[in-house]
């Protein structure tokens, strides 16, 4: 027998999600956008990466991705590298000041969450970390 999500419950989990995913983007050092910071993190964690590639874990158009990779390059977060296997095409990979940022970005949002989770009562808390392990598996599951 196949579970049946109560609507009411998704529509509770998607509003609450999206307000704390929301708040945490807003905790964004600089004038960078979302996908500039989604573009940034995927970089680090599969870089030096292929720009097209990074399109796609990013999933979105080609022509988009070079806009994103170009204000990064502007701001120096990010440089093409030559590909060691095709000399026409390059790699995207992260500068030394993207990792600066980067850690701050996430300090930032640690802080407020910590801040958030603090307020809690300890049965909150507790009710909070036993949901960790499926909030991460609906994170990670592939469409």
């Amino acid at each position: 027998m196949t579970l049946q999500p109560d609507p009411q419950d998704i529509t509770r989990l998607r509003v609450a999600v999206g307000r704390l995913h929301r708040r945490l983007a807003q905790r964004t050092s600089g004038e960078l956008t979302f996908a500039q910071i989604s573009a940034l993190v995927t970089v680090e964690k599969h870089g030096p990466i292929r720009q097209g590639e990074l399109a796609a874990r990013e999933k979105v158009a080609a022509p988009s991705m070079t806009r994103t990779v170009g204000g990064l390059m502007e701001a120096g977060l990010v440089e093409k590298i030559p590909d060691p296997e095709d000399g026409r095409s390059c790699h995207i990979a992260v500068t030394p000041a993207a990792h600066a940022l980067l850690d701050k970005v996430r300090s930032e949002r640690a802080a407020m969450l910590s801040e958030r989770a603090a307020r809690l009562t300890p049965d909150q808390y507790a009710t909070l970390v036993a949901a960790l392990p499926v909030i991460e598996q609906l994170a990670e599951e592939d469409d």
